[in-house]
């Protein structure tokens, strides 16, 4: 845990993620990466040199999911804990029937979540994206879209005020996976219909296929993003490689 918690403290650091006083909202889906965070996020609050406070934010989907565990996990961490109920998805699969659900239920969940946050008077918002997603998030643009982007480490939300951060960008997904195992983390089977026949998951495929040839690649595109930087992709701090852990 304090190899992981240092890692996410170097891409805090690097990218100017939090100052004094903050108020950040996690965004906890039930998947292993949400949870991951927040337990680091949990645990850095207690010595980070900038004191921060925290409150776990889901948004349920309608699904029928059980968040029992996780309401058990933020009363261990002392991390209050809201479940915004709503029925995006037997909106989008009973109702409307998508037969591309994926980008209107990214809308509506984000909409949703903004709206929490505002309401509670947060002003960050913490994602579980990891070294991973962001490598994964730039093929797809190239491939997909035909354009060299990715999100970036911290987003300014112009209409909402709102400010999106993503600590976990120098952890590896095998490392965060390994972790939630070993904590034995409360992690939710994901009932979306969809799930895992997504074009994330063709991408994921091809670059694990490709990642046996050239074990480096991952490596080299995210080295790529930083030395000639997308746009805020450039750390303000000495960026070191972060090696994947067993």
């Amino acid at each position: 845990m304090q190899k992981l918690m240092g890692l996410m403290r170097r891409c805090i650091e690097d990218y100017d993620m939090i100052q004094e006083g903050d108020r950040i909202a996690v965004g906890v889906s039930g998947g292993k990466d949400s949870l991951v965070l927040l337990k680091l996020l949990a645990g850095l609050r207690s010595y980070y040199n900038k004191s921060f406070t925290l409150e776990a934010i889901t948004i349920d989907m309608g699904l029928g999911m059980d968040y029992s565990g996780i309401e058990e996990l933020c009363r261990s961490l002392d991390v209050p804990y809201t479940i915004v109920r709503t029925q995006i998805g037997p909106i989008i699969f009973d109702y409307r029937k998508e037969k591309n659900p994926c980008s209107m239920c990214s809308k509506m969940r984000r909409g949703a979540l903004n709206e929490a946050i505002l309401e509670r008077g947060f002003n960050k918002l913490a994602l579980g994206h990891h070294y991973d997603d962001a490598v994964e998030t730039f093929v797809m643009s190239l491939i997909f879209e035909g354009r060299i982007s990715c999100f970036q480490p911290v987003t300014n939300l112009d209409r909402t005020g709102i400010i999106q951060i993503r600590p976990m960008l120098y952890i590896h997904e095998k490392t965060a996976d390994n972790f939630a195992q070993r904590m034995n983390l409360p992690v939710i089977r994901n009932r979306c219909p969809v799930d895992k026949q997504t074009k994330r998951e063709e991408v994921k495929t091809l670059i694990y296929d490709l990642t046996r040839t050239y074990p480096d690649l991952k490596d080299k595109i995210f080295g790529a993003m930083q030395r000639y930087p997308l746009p805020e992709w450039e750390p303000h701090g000495r960026y070191k490689r972060p090696k994947e852990q067993e």
